[in-house]
């Protein structure tokens, strides 16, 4: 297998890239996976076919457990991945695992921030920061309420709805978290960032 055409990601580096929107399971799940339990891990791989997806994402069933490593057999079928097939051995560690079939006893932080949101492109994909923020009653039963703007966005910008994207909260933190200690405030508030980039809150 030295010139297989896949390997495992180590989720633990996406996990603390992207904390707001990528689940990595806690540690104290981890501790408690022994024989017979699954865990879902990323296999990278390479591949010739254009239309092929960059990883596959499957299940293994663990068989031992030692110092840290976990052995098991592959429990799916690849789909792209030729050199991998159901029941091939497995080795990995807890860095490698995205998910388990065990109930995580410490909360997600992406789903606290999985509602969704409005946020102006501006922020979205142009990368700017957070300027101007309010948070009104929900209008879809997945919609936290918050809208994002950089808060110099023109009237006519604002109107073209090709110029805001509606994503979760998790995503806006993933380009600027500096929103997150307000994130908890109820529906009926605004802020704006002041001339020292603070953010105040806005009064009727």
């Amino acid at each position: 297998m030295k010139n297989r055409s896949w390997k495992l990601e180590d989720a633990q580096k996406i996990a603390d890239e992207f904390p707001y929107t990528f689940y990595k399971p806690s540690s104290e799940v981890v501790s408690q996976l022994q024989v017979g339990n699954q865990a879902k891990l990323i296999f990278e791989f390479e591949s010739d076919d254009p239309e092929a997806p960059k990883a596959e994402r499957m299940w293994v069933e663990i068989t031992d457990v030692k110092d840290g490593v976990f052995s098991g057999y592959l429990d799916n079928d690849p789909a792209y991945i030729k050199d991998l097939k159901h029941k091939d051995l497995i080795e990995f560690t807890e860095c490698h695992i995205i998910d388990t079939d065990l109930d995580d006893p410490v909360p997600s932080i992406t789903e606290k921030y999985i509602k969704r949101c409005f946020v102006t492109n501006n922020i979205f994909y142009e990368g700017r920061p957070v300027g101007y923020l309010y948070r009104e009653e929900p209008d879809y039963d997945d919609d936290s309420g918050w809208r994002f703007t950089a808060g110099d966005e023109t009237d006519e910008y604002m109107d073209d709805s090709d110029n805001t994207s509606y994503v979760s909260l998790g995503a806006v933190l993933r380009e600027d978290d500096s929103i997150l200690a307000l994130l908890d405030r109820e529906p009926g508030v605004a802020f704006a960032k002041d001339e020292h980039c603070n953010f105040v809150e806005l009064n009727d």
